[in-house]
């Protein structure tokens, strides 16, 4: 090819010279945005270590800010700088999950954060128990360096009103109680629950597992590590690792017993076992302690008292499904119970009874939405707690990924009793046509609130009367919810419904959790159910219009002395057909439940 000639009258023109090149390269190698000063750079990788080889793990983003809140009290800004340069990720994506959780404060560098925090729960049990009083009275008390908050459900129903100074639960709170803790929380901290119990679930079968005499046990005696043992503990993950017991026979007992997951789903657990265990490998398994049902303190009550046959439950099931990993997610309002599962976890580890998964323990943030099981597995990813769309189903595609078996901590609690004893023993539990037992998380308006494990089917006014004591003095039953805040609300004219799966659905209510809340004739059930649903707009994730908008119009709504039941019938229409998960679904039963049963509050 011809290339034409350049005339001889075009001449060469310089750009630049050659400082103005050299100044313009050394603009260019400059790193846009915020760049890490060193000594933020020292204190991040003072919490969360010098990257190992490969770099630091994505999915552990959530447990390196909360060593950098704990360690500052705050989340402040050149620490996240930091910590986006340390991870290789990009700080837009560092700051949507640091803002995402309730218990992240994100904060400038200079900012001031106060000393301690205190939250005071004002969930419905606590409510009823006079939180308001509590919150209205303790700034003044505590004074100006400690910030007094309202927080929802922190999980201790039992023990209304419930507040935590820092991550120290102080239960049947007074001010008084509250000042001293707050004056004395160092050495609060340091105590260590009592080990050496022999906890037998099974032998509290129809009685109540909190001691309903004597003192509030706030740390109760634990079965550690050797007691457990001694006593019988870890044989049957042991004779399933050394093929003396089936995996089929092992299915085939949860099949027969008929446990279903009592996380508030209600899926057969022995079912779940077989779809993921023929799902392709590599296989994971999640667990679900976020617990964060308004309530619900179940899962808490065991797992202080015993939580090795949780952990041994969760051994059975990896084996049998066949995962390689398993992690374990805690909500972290449960700060005595991580203590302690992460003593019991290492001592497991260090003298295991047979080939262990991997076992990770995780800590929550403070999310509700984080108890759905997709939204869990996004949390445990290091993600914003966004429950996922489906299809595909986490048994397909879970974590990472990968085909995942989700449990509730007390499924898998189950499963030891369940091998040991026949399926039959479990099974033989029942009323009302019934099968199985109920761990029932009673508050409220009860002289001995607490966990009571009841039979299937058992009615709430014979728990209230043969588990609880009866009502207090001076009330009378006038209303309960069956299944914490998303399981509706029913009057006392209906108190003979066997309490079950599938049992409360034409009534408009369901038994999710098993959180049975009991009001007096001197409480009224609109006001429960306004509580419910301003729980339900601080918990929406936001990501669905339908339940970030409809629950905050919906609380909106439900103040008024007389409620516009057209508008919010058509509300809890949109927020039920078009929610992507179970809050903003659920979020409507108990507008609709005051709107059928208790015309006359609205």
């Amino acid at each position: 090819m011809n290339h034409p000639v350049p005339s001889a009258q075009v001449q060469a023109v310089a750009l630049a010279t050659a400082d103005q090149l050299r100044e313009r390269i050394r603009r260019k190698s400059k790193l846009k945005g915020r760049q890490p000063d060193e000594q933020a750079r020292a204190e991040v990788r003072e919490c969360i270590g010098a990257p190992p080889p490969g770099g630091h793990r994505r999915d552990l983003l959530i447990e390196h800010l909360h060593r950098l809140n704990d360690r500052y009290g705050a989340l402040r800004e050149p620490h996240l700088v930091a910590l986006s340069r340390e991870l290789n990720l990009p700080m837009a994506e560092i700051y949507e999950v640091a803002t995402f959780y309730h218990h992240f404060e994100v904060v400038a560098g200079d900012a001031t954060v106060p000393a301690l925090t205190v939250r005071v729960c004002d969930g419905l049990a606590c409510e009823l128990a006079g939180a308001k009083d509590l919150l209205a009275k303790l700034p003044a008390i505590l004074g100006t360096e400690v910030r007094v908050i309202a927080a929802p459900c922190i999980g201790r129903c039992e023990q209304a009103p419930a507040v935590a100074v820092h991550q120290r639960a102080v239960p049947l709170a007074t001010p008084e109680k509250v000042a001293q803790a707050v004056a004395r929380r160092d050495a609060v901290a340091a105590q260590v629950a009592p080990a050496g119990a022999d906890f037998a679930p099974a032998e509290l079968a129809e009685r109540s597992v909190t001691p309903t005499a004597g003192p509030l046990q706030e740390r109760p005696t634990f079965t550690d590590y050797a007691t457990y043992r001694a006593n019988g503990g870890y044989a049957l993950p042991a004779a399933l690792a050394r093929g003396e017991t089936e995996a089929e026979a092992v299915i085939k007992a949860m099949e027969d017993s008929g446990l279903r997951g009592l996380g508030g789903a209600g899926f057969p657990a022995g079912r779940k076992w077989r779809i993921v265990r023929d799902q392709p490998a590599p296989r994971v398994m999640a667990v679900n302690i976020d617990e964060g049902e308004p309530g619900t303190f179940k899962d808490r009550t065991y797992l202080e008292r015993d939580p090795h046959r949780f952990l041994e439950g969760m051994l059975v099931a990896a084996q049998v499904v066949g995962t390689e990993a398993v992690y374990i997610y805690l909500r972290d309002e449960y700060h005595d119970a991580r203590v302690l599962l992460e003593q019991e976890l290492a001592r497991l580890i260090v003298n295991p009874p047979c080939p262990l998964p991997r076992i990770e323990l995780r800590r929550g943030a403070g999310a509700y939405i984080c108890g759905e099981e997709s939204a869990m597995i996004e949390s445990i990813e290091g993600k914003r707690g966004e429950p996922r769309m489906r299809p595909p189903y986490i048994a397909q595609v879970g974590l990472f990924g990968r085909p995942t078996l989700e449990h509730n901590f007390e499924t898998l609690y189950w499963v030891r009793d369940i091998v040991e004893r026949g399926p039959q023993w479990f099974a033989g539990f029942g009323r009302h046509g019934r099968k199985g037992l109920r761990s029932f998380s009673v508050s409220g308006r009860v002289k001995s609130p607490g966990v009571k494990l009841a039979p299937a089917g058992i009615t709430v006014r014979e728990l209230i009367d043969e588990y609880c004591g009866g009502m207090q003095d001076g009330h009378e039953l006038y209303a309960y919810l069956p299944g914490g805040a998303s399981g509706g609300i029913l009057p006392a004219s209906m108190a003979d419904i066997p309490l079950d799966f599938d049992t409360l659905q034409p009534h408009g209510c369901f038994i999710g959790s098993a959180a049975v809340m009991v009001l007096g004739q001197h409480d009224k059930a609109r006001d429960a159910a306004l509580n419910v649903m301003r729980f339900f707009e601080h918990e929406s994730c936001g990501q669905c219009t339908p339940c970030r908008v409809g629950t905050a119009k919906a609380a909106a709504l439900m103040e008024a002395p007389r409620w516009d039941n057209a508008t919010l019938a058509d509300l809890s229409q949109v927020m039920g057909d078009a929610s992507i998960c179970g809050l903003g679904q659920a979020a409507p039963n108990p507008i609709r439940c005051i709107q059928q049963y208790f015309p006359h509050e609205i």
